[in-house]
């Protein structure tokens, strides 16, 4: 690990070696059957983070609000079905996406580190590691909630108390305590996310373990080199920024139609791929820096 640690590891070197593998797999040959097959992969990994909404309009008048009471009152418990239906509903959806984004992690891996465009083949040979990872995250997830949701209740029981007769410097002297401690917590956890996505799963990918294995061997590499992982997670940011630049003005410039094309489930995945492809070529290309024990490219396909 010592050896590790004092290894030569820059940030901007991997940038030329990421473009140049995301241009051999996209555009040498340019094949859009291919294209698809290699999103749907990438599709699958951002299942977990999409998310939709609704909005709820009633009509306002006299009386509505009693009106809406009184139907509440006669109807309860089949509101309650109803909503603990939708509920439950919405768990499930959550989880389904959760695990399909799981699998779908080392599907996309599998087909940017071998240079193919396979959908079947890595559903089949990673599912242990896609279902320790769902474990992982599920886990990590309740965890990472609890722990925020009990902070802010924490936080706000004493403002709420205060609510008919307000203290204003205790209000401050709350918040500023405890926004910095929900700040800090939300950069840690969002940190563990970032990591276990672009370095443990391709540990687990390389040697064939599941989550917990693969955060037991990057822990090691993480403190040895807490600088220079400090250091990605900040030129990550400026390379995210440059990206969404370049986004924005191709949007722009085509007076939204790009933005409407990407906002289309998968096939707006489809027209991200570069982007998408680049951004996990460049973590991995990061990665094989500190040895070749780390070397993805060098797994046999």
């Amino acid at each position: 690990m010592n050896e590790i640690a004092v290894r030569d590891v820059s940030v901007i070197g991997p940038i030329s070696d990421a473009l140049a593998k995301t241009k051999l797999l996209l555009f040498k040959p340019f094949d859009i059957s291919r294209w698809f097959a290699i999103g749907f992969c990438a599709w699958l990994t951002m299942l977990a983070g999409q998310g939709g909404g609704f909005n709820f309009y009633h009509p306002s008048g006299r009386g509505t609000g009693v009106q809406i009471g009184n139907y509440i009152q006669a109807h309860l418990m089949l509101i309650i079905s109803l909503v603990s239906a939708v509920a439950a509903a919405g768990v499930i959806i959550m989880l389904v996406f959760l695990w399909l984004s799981s699998r779908g992690s080392f599907m996309f891996l599998h087909c940017v580190a071998q240079n193919k465009a396979e959908v079947k083949l890595p559903w089949r040979q990673y599912r242990y590691q896609g279902n320790s990872l769902f474990l992982f995250r599920l886990i990590f997830g309740l965890i990472a909630f609890v722990c925020l949701v009990s902070i802010c209740i924490a936080f706000s029981i004493p403002i709420f108390v205060m609510r008919h007769n307000p203290q204003i410097i205790t209000i401050i002297i709350i918040i500023a305590v405890g926004a910095p401690i929900l700040i800090i917590l939300s950069i840690g956890f969002a940190l563990v996310g970032k990591f276990t996505k672009d370095f443990v799963v391709p540990i687990m990918y390389l040697r064939n373990c599941g989550c917990m294995a693969g955060w037991k061997e990057f822990l090691p590499l993480l403190r040895a080199n807490i600088g220079r992982f400090i250091l990605y997670i900040l030129f990550q940011i400026v390379i995210g920024m440059a990206i969404s630049t370049i986004v924005l003005a191709a949007a722009c410039l085509t007076c939204c139609i790009a933005a409407c094309l990407m906002a289309i489930p998968y096939i707006g995945t489809v027209a991200l791929l570069p982007i998408l492809v680049f951004h996990r070529e460049y973590s991995i290309c990061y990665l094989r820096q500190y040895g070749s024990a780390f070397d993805v490219f060098a797994q046999p396909g």
